[in-house]
């Protein structure tokens, strides 16, 4: 359906995007949300979309995927993941048809990754994230644009991929095992070993679990991902061990990160447990390990 280049994937450079700006093909959204709680150390959940942001300064022609609502299901928890039938309901109204090349850029690169990942799940197979988000494309003096801005709306068709996710009963099942999968925890040291917590319903992390920060994965100069032999030193412990790798974190954002990264690196089988901390803690059946 199009003979622009082929869209370098996961990762975008800021130089690409802005070569590319104007393709009819391209889509761009703009994923900025804003949530406090366990992935920024302050106590409690405070969760709201960031489209005043978006609406504020964007990357032009940019729409905005409200990650918050129309991609996450209602009363499904803290930014659950949308039904098949939902995602492709928003997916169309974003424009995403068969011959779209998807972008995907936020303040907080978390976010994007969010998107990504919830645009992969649900069959978008030409998507890739900004390289530094938005905060490297203005640090660049690149142009932005106000107001809203929107693609044609389309009829979505895509097949889900459902093992992109991991559920409640497969972490029970790993934990109980000690094997089958290896569960990787996104959160900060302190939030991974914490004896007390004021973001959860009990401190602790799922037993078991290996700790890489999400925050670590980036330059903190330019908010880019580190090249691949630093990912591969920072995910040592977790690529020495074999088979599946589950991700999760306080709500399923930041994990959502270290999934990503995985993925640059050729992982084959790696999941989200969409559920995180959020849910696990709230189970006072469920084991967690302290300290």
């Amino acid at each position: 359906m199009t003979n622009q280049p082929a869209l370098p994937q996961p990762l975008v450079s800021t130089d690409w995007l802005a070569e590319h700006l104007g393709d009819p093909d391209l889509r761009i959204l703009d994923a900025t949300a804003h949530l406090e709680g366990p992935e920024s150390g302050s106590a409690g959940w405070s969760l709201r979309p960031g489209l005043d942001n978006y609406l504020a300064a964007h990357i032009p022609g940019a729409a905005y995927a409200d990650v918050l609502g129309e991609l996450s299901e209602p009363d499904g928890g803290i930014a659950s993941k949308p039904s098949p039938a939902r995602f492709a309901a928003a997916a169309g109204r974003l424009g995403l048809g068969p011959g779209s090349r998807v972008v995907v850029y936020a303040l907080e690169p978390h976010w994007a990754t969010r998107l990504w990942w919830l645009l992969r799940a649900g069959g978008v197979d030409n998507a890739a994230v900004l390289d530094g988000g938005l905060r490297k494309w203005t640090a660049e003096r690149r142009p932005t644009a106000t107001g809203v801005e929107t693609y044609p709306a389309t009829e979505f068709v895509g097949e889900p991929r459902p093992r992109m996710f991991a559920e409640l009963d497969e972490v029970k099942r790993v934990v109980d095992a000690g094997a089958g999968a290896c569960l990787i925890n996104s959160l900060s040291p302190q939030d991974h070993h914490a004896v007390q917590t004021d973001n959860f319903a009990r401190p602790g992390h799922i037993p078991g679990s290996v700790n890489v920060f999400m925050a670590h994965l980036l330059d903190p100069a330019t908010g880019t991902f580190k090249p691949p032999d630093q990912l591969r030193e920072i995910f040592a412990d977790v690529l020495s061990q074999p088979g599946r790798k589950v991700t999760y974190c306080g709500a399923g954002i930041a994990a959502t990160s270290d999934a990503f990264a995985l993925m640059l690196l050729g992982e084959p089988d790696v999941a989200l447990y969409d559920g995180s901390l959020e849910q696990w803690t709230n189970n006072p059946e469920l084991p967690l390990e302290v300290g």
